[in-house]
């Protein structure tokens, strides 16, 4: 059964978080679907899969609560479930920066369309930032873009105090996997005085959908936080796994080494596993395996 993968978020105000959560939930369980879904004061942000009927019902509900096409909302497809349960949570923040003064509703950067993003990026004034975590660099990139080596998002602002300079790097373009990490980061870098900030409209996986790969810029595949681990150009499922243990996504030489076992280790965590962490971890494994067979 193919099934339907939707990525969406927008920068919002919401009220009343916790009536909001419990209608979501109700509706997605009701159509079937699985996923998670984050809400926040300032805003909501979700991965979703499910039969179409379902998902183009959802996104019917989530057009009128928050006007969901106003924001990001991008398409693919997954030949099994990518998620075990439908999750809607509440957040402090639907991207965590701690940075109250990035606030994409009051000012963000410029958006840059796919198609001509290629032609941004080849300018040589322009200074390409990667805004997504290292275990996420490390499947792919676009040419020439600056790794910043961070471990999660809240340190981004850690690496523009240390790293970028407004006099001095006067035009800057940002992406990550959605649009939505880099839409945060523009405003926060414009906050700070940074001139011109660029962000690629839809992230990465709408450069993969539009961009035909004869024309692309993208190098490797793209981390996709679900089942799939990594797609690529189309949008189609990639090549890349990922370890349960430690959530390091793996090559395909990485599964061939004896320090990986399904669901309980991999060559980057195999020095912290403990006899009764790995005991757990085989019998969750099994637990997912029998999940998924019953569906």
């Amino acid at each position: 059964m193919m099934l339907n993968v939707v990525a969406f978020y927008r920068f919002v105000h919401l009220a009343d978080l916790e009536s909001l959560r419990a209608t979501l939930l109700e509706f997605c369980r009701g159509e079937g679907l699985r996923g998670t879904i984050l809400i926040a004061c300032e805003g909501i942000n979700g991965t979703v899969a499910g039969p179409r009927h379902g998902i183009e019902a959802l996104l019917v509900r989530l057009e009128e609560i928050c006007g969901i096409s106003q924001g990001e909302v991008k398409h693919s497809g997954a030949d099994a479930w990518p998620f075990m349960r439908m999750k809607v949570r509440i957040r402090p923040e639907i991207i965590t920066m701690r940075a109250p003064e990035a606030d994409p509703t009051v000012k963000a950067g410029t958006y840059v369309v796919p198609e001509d993003w290629n032609a941004l990026i080849a300018d040589p004034e322009v200074l390409l930032v990667d805004t997504r975590n290292r275990y996420e660099t490390k499947v792919g990139t676009f040419e020439g873009a600056v790794d910043p080596g961070i471990d999660s998002f809240t340190e981004f602002k850690a690496y523009v105090e240390a790293e970028l300079d407004p006099a001095k790097h006067r035009k800057v373009a940002m992406f990550c996997t959605g649009g939505i990490r880099c839409e945060k980061a523009s405003s926060y870098m414009l906050a700070q005085g940074f001139e011109e900030v660029f962000h690629l409209k839809g992230g990465i996986l709408k450069y993969l959908e539009e961009v035909q790969p004869e024309r692309s810029r993208w190098n490797g595949e793209c981390y996709v936080f679900d089942d799939r681990v990594a797609i690529g150009h189309g949008l189609q499922t990639g090549s890349w796994t990922a370890c349960y243990a430690c959530g390091e996504p793996l090559s395909g030489d990485e599964t061939k080494s004896d320090a990986f076992e399904p669901g309980v280790s991999c060559p980057h965590c195999i020095d912290r596993l403990t006899d009764e962490r790995a005991r757990d971890l085989r019998a969750r494994h099994q637990q997912n395996l029998a999940a998924k067979t019953i569906g």
